[in-house]
């Protein structure tokens, strides 16, 4: 399955990043192989506004199921939810730390946004 974690980082031993749409970095993880994708979203770190909308058409667009990260905004968490990914809220530690926790089934998917736009 391929997961997409927020990270100040590019590998899995980075932090996880409690932002969505203005992550340093998101990782495309797939759970089974541990093989990883670094997504660069520098572009949308500074964003006037639209940057978690932004982040969730790129993961969209790579066949991510499930997105975890520590906060997302009420227009990302749509854009998510139309697209069909699930979201993990409250995910702090270390990406690969995520990834085991998403190998073990021990996540609660997220029914609504935990943050205001632009925090």
């Amino acid at each position: 399955m391929k997961i997409a974690i927020t990270s100040k980082g590019e590998t899995l031993d980075s932090e996880v990043d409690p932002r969505f749409g203005r992550a340093g970095h998101i990782l495309i993880v797939d759970t089974e192989t541990l093989r990883y994708e670094v997504l660069d979203n520098s572009t949308n770190v500074n964003a006037f506004k639209g940057a978690g909308i932004q982040a969730a058409s790129m993961i969209s667009e790579k066949g991510v199921e499930i997105l975890m990260t520590g906060y997302c905004g009420p227009n990302a968490f749509k854009t998510l939810e139309v697209a069909g990914i699930k979201v993990v809220n409250d995910v702090s530690g270390s990406v690969r730390s995520a990834v085991e926790q998403m190998q073990g089934k021990n996540v609660r998917f997220a029914d609504g946004a935990n943050a205001d736009g632009h925090w």
